[in-house]
C-alpha cells in the first residue's frame, strides 16, 4: 500500500509532504521489521519504541511513525499518540476487515471464555465458518494459534481479522477485556453484537476503582455506533440481573436485548434444576417456552448459555438450531472441568480467580456434594491485592477443607501473598501449603468416597509463573497423576 493512501484516515494537522513510498507491512516490534515496513514507535510501560527506531531503519524500515522528532535517514511522521494512530493505520492497511465479518464482542468479569466458545459452536453447528479470539487461543477457521493477551493489540487484531476474511470466515467471536477497551486496542473494530456477562471485582491493580472498571467496559457498547442500518443492525446483549446493565443500556444507541434469571428479561431461564451430570431449565423467549437439558453445570453456566442464545438469535440463528447446539456442548477446557481417573470422589478444575467466580463455583458444588468439599486456591502475584483476603474468606465459607496455596506468584514472594489472603480468615479453619503440586496431592490423598475437590484459579493454563521463570504446570495433569498414584 502507498504511504499517502495509508495515512488518509489519520487526518494529520500537517500533511505528510514526503515521497509516496510503498509500504510492505506495519510493525511495532523492530525485530519483525522488513524491507519497506512502516515502524510505529510505541511508548510502553517498560520500553520505548522510539529507542528502537534506528534499529528498525537498519532492518529496512521505509518510514517511522513517532511522537517526537528523530534523527534518522527515513521519513518520520509525527502524531500526538502513536497507539491511537496504530489502530487507524492497522484498520486501513488490512482494508477494514471487520466490515466484512459478523463480529460479536463479549465483555464482563466472568464468563467471557465460555460464552465465546458457546457462540462459536452454535454458529459452527449452523454451518458457518467461524473465527475466535480469546484467553485460550485464536482460531481462524480450522487453524488454532496460541495467544498472549485476552484481547491482542490493534495491529495484531486487525491482521488476524484479515486472515479470517482470507480464510472465508463468516463470523468472528472475541473476548474484549477492560484493558483492551481502555487502551484502545479495539479501535476500528466494527462490532455487530456486544455482549455483557457480569461485573464483579477484578483488575483493580489497573483500574484502581470499580467505577473506572465499570466505565471501561461501557466503551464496548458506546462504540457500537450512533446510526441505524437495517442491513447491518447493531445489538447490545445485556444481563438484566446485573446492576451495571442500566449504565450499559444508556451507553449505547444499539438495540438492547436482555437476558436473565431473577428479573424480567427478553430471554429468561426458569425452573432451573442442577445435578452433578448437568442442568435442566425452561428457556423463555418472550412468550415461548423451550425445555433445555444441557451437560454444563451451575447457575453461572445458565447465564453464559442465555447470553449465547441471545447473541445467536439476534444474529439470525433459528431457535431450534441454537437449542440443539447448546444441548450437545460437553464443556469448555478449564471451566468446571472434571478430572476422572476412576476415583470414587469428584475432582473439578476451574479458572475461578475472582471472588465472585469462586463463590459461584463453590455454591454450585453444594448442590451435589454429599460429604467434604476441598478447595485449593491461591492468588496471582502482581495483580489486584485487594481481592486476596476475599478469596480466602469465600474458600473458608463454602468449603469444609480449604487449602491456601500459590497461583502464579510472578515477581512477588508466594508467602507474602498467602499472608495477605490469611488476613481475611483469622480464626477460621484452613491449611496453608505453598507448593501447589503438594497442595493438590494432599487433597487427593485425603479425599474419600463422595468428597469433592475444587482446584481453582488456573483452569486451562499449562504453566506456573514463579519469578521470571515459566514452569510447565497443568492442574488437570497434576491431579490425574495424583489420583493414579494413590
Amino acid at each position: 500500500m502507498k504511504l499517502q493512501k495509508l495515512l488518509e484516515n489519520l487526518h494529520l494537522l500537517v500533511p505528510f509532504q514526503g515521497e509516496d513510498l510503498e509500504i510492505s507491512s506495519i510493525e511495532n516490534d523492530n525485530r519483525k521489521v522488513q524491507e519497506g515496513s512502516l515502524f510505529i514507535c510505541i511508548k510502553g510501560y517498560t520500553v520505548d519504541g522510539h529507542d528502537f527506531a534506528e534499529s528498525a531503519v537498519e532492518k529496512g524500515a521505509a518510514a517511522i511513525l513517532a511522537e517526537r522528532p528523530l534523527s534518522i535517514d527515513v521519513p518520520v511522521i509525527l502524531v500526538k499518540n502513536t497507539t491511537r494512530a496504530m489502530a487507524v493505520l492497522a484498520d486501513s492497511f488490512y482494508e477494514q476487515p471487520t466490515k466484512k465479518l459478523h463480529l460479536i464482542g463479549i465483555t464482563g468479569t466472568n464468563g467471557k471464555t465460555t460464552t465465546s466458545h458457546l457462540i462459536e459452536k452454535i454458529f459452527a453447528d449452523a454451518g458457518q465458518k467461524t473465527g475466535l479470539i480469546g484467553t485460550m487461543y485464536t482460531k481462524i477457521a480450522d487453524k488454532t494459534i496460541e495467544t498472549k493477551n485476552t484481547t491482542p493489540e490493534s495491529l495484531t487484531l486487525q491482521k488476524t481479522f484479515q486472515q479470517m476474511v482470507e480464510a472465508g470466515v463468516d463470523i468472528a467471536v472475541m473476548e474484549v477485556s477492560s484493558h483492551a477497551l481502555d487502551l484502545g486496542r479495539v479501535h476500528g473494530c466494527d462490532y455487530d453484537v456486544a455482549v455483557f456477562t457480569n461485573l464483579t471485582q477484578d483488575h483493580l491493580d489497573y483500574h484502581i476503582t470499580m467505577d473506572e472498571y465499570k466505565r471501561a467496559k461501557s466503551l464496548l457498547f458506546a462504540q457500537l455506533g450512533n446510526t441505524f442500518d437495517p442491513h447491518k443492525p447493531k445489538f447490545a446483549v445485556l444481563n438484566a440481573d446485573d446492576p451495571a446493565t442500566d449504565m450499559y443500556g444508556r451507553s449505547t444507541a444499539a438495540h438492547v436485548v436482555t437476558y436473565g434469571i431473577d428479573k424480567e428479561a427478553d430471554i429468561k431461564a426458569e425452573n432451573i434444576q442442577m445435578t452433578s451430570a448437568g442442568t435442566n431449565f425452561d428457556l423463555i423467549v418472550q412468550t415461548e417456552k423451550y425445555p433445555i437439558s444441557m451437560q454444563l453445570i451451575g447457575k453461572f453456566s445458565v447465564y453464559n448459555v442465555l447470553a449465547s442464545i441471545a447473541a445467536s438469535l439476534v444474529s439470525g440463528i433459528e431457535i431450534t438450531a441454537v437449542i440443539k447446539s447448546i444441548e450437545t456442548v460437553p464443556g469448555v477446557a478449564g471451566r468446571f472441568e472434571l478430572v476422572n481417573a476412576g476415583q470414587d470422589f469428584t475432582v473439578i478444575v476451574d479458572y475461578a480467580h475472582t471472588p465472585d467466580s469462586l463463590e459461584n463455583v463453590l455454591k454450585t458444588i453444594q448442590h451435589f456434594a454429599k460429604k467434604k468439599v476441598f478447595v485449593i486456591v491461591g492468588c496471582g502475584g502482581d495483580r489486584d491485592r485487594t481481592k486476596r483476603p476475599l478469596m480466602a474468606q469465600i474458600a473458608c465459607k463454602w468449603a469444609s477443607d480449604p487449602i491456601l496455596t500459590s497461583d502464579n506468584p510472578r515477581s512477588e514472594d508466594p508467602l507474602a501473598i498467602l499472608k495477605e489472603m490469611e488476613a481475611g480468615v483469622q480464626g477460621a479453619e484452613y491449611r496453608i501449603i505453598p507448593d501447589r503440586k503438594e497442595a493438590i496431592n494432599t487433597a487427593i490423598q485425603q479425599a474419600s468416597e463422595g468428597d469433592v475437590i475444587l482446584i481453582a484459579g488456573k483452569g486451562h493454563e499449562t504453566y506456573q509463573i514463579i519469578g521470571n521463570v515459566v514452569h510447565d504446570f497443568d492442574d488437570r495433569l497434576v491431579a490425574r497423576e495424583a489420583i493414579e498414584g494413590r
